[in-house]
């Protein structure tokens, strides 16, 4: 399906895998040019190496963004490479575990820096390109922001703070005709996934309590589903669509459990 982003150019943050890979995969077909910006520059390179074999136009940009201060040469790099900003998806960051019990003051705010305070640098220093592109914006939340989960305040915390500023972002930016939205995965089998599951004395075990939980087809969400609603999001063909979060989850958030 042609989504009318041939020739735009998007930053993915957390692109090297996961979420973030399918993204970009999903992106490039579409014929966008993907700047990719992660920690991981062997993943990174590896994927920017098999895309751009196969004709696809990727940059990577190998970056810490839990420091603000790198942020914005994030964004001007981008810029340098692909001339131009349509799109932003943040969405790097992962569950770091940082509880009230399990954590500290500091190690909150560190939390809030992993996975809150870059959404908001590359925002604002992404935000002049953006408007003249006349743009849109992805971030990627969790449903640990609405369901709570136990252990983990700063992820939560971060991923609330998410939300509320896609409804900030997208009222603000209005004027210029930027939309803002969010997705919210739930249960989705990404490297961080397996290594969670991978503490349990029986991984499979634990896989199959989560899976007969899940209403819809009792299975995980693939990244490719979620990165399917991230390219729609950004495409003209969601144009009139602003400051919404989009569960993507076959139903685990929203239905009852009894259906299960």
């Amino acid at each position: 399906m042609d989504l009318g982003l041939k020739d735009r150019a998007a930053l993915v943050t957390g692109g090297a895998g996961g979420i973030g890979e399918a993204i970009v995969r999903t992106l490039v077909a579409e014929g966008v040019h993907v700047v990719v910006v992660d920690r991981d520059e062997t993943s990174g390179t590896a994927l920017r190496e098999e895309l751009t074999e196969s004709g696809h136009r990727v940059d990577l940009l190998v970056a810490d963004l839990d420091e603000a201060d790198r942020c914005g040469p994030v964004v001007e790099e981008a810029l340098a490479l692909a001339g131009r900003l349509d799109a932003l998806v943040n969405n790097a960051g992962f569950n770091d575990g940082v509880g009230l019990e399990s954590g500290s003051p500091d190690e909150f705010v560190a939390s809030l820096r992993r996975n809150l305070v870059h959404y908001y640098a590359l925002a604002h220093f992404a935000l002049p390109a953006l408007k003249e592109a006349a743009g849109a914006v992805v971030n990627i939340a969790s449903k640990v922001a609405v369901t709570g989960q136990g252990g983990t305040s700063g992820y939560a915390a971060a991923k609330g703070g998410v939300l509320a500023l896609t409804r900030e972002w997208a009222a603000e930016l209005l004027p210029w005709g930027i939309r803002v939205n969010a997705v919210l995965p739930a249960e989705v089998m990404t490297p961080l996934y397996r290594h969670w599951l991978s503490g349990f004395d029986d991984p499979e075990a634990a896989l199959d309590h989560v899976l007969h939980r899940i209403p819809l087809g009792q299975r995980m969400t693939t990244t490719e589903e979620i990165a399917t609603v991230v390219a729609f999001l950004l495409s003209p063909r969601a144009g009139h669509i602003t400051g919404q979060h989009l569960y993507v989850d076959g139903g685990y958030v929203h239905l009852d459990r009894a259906l299960t």
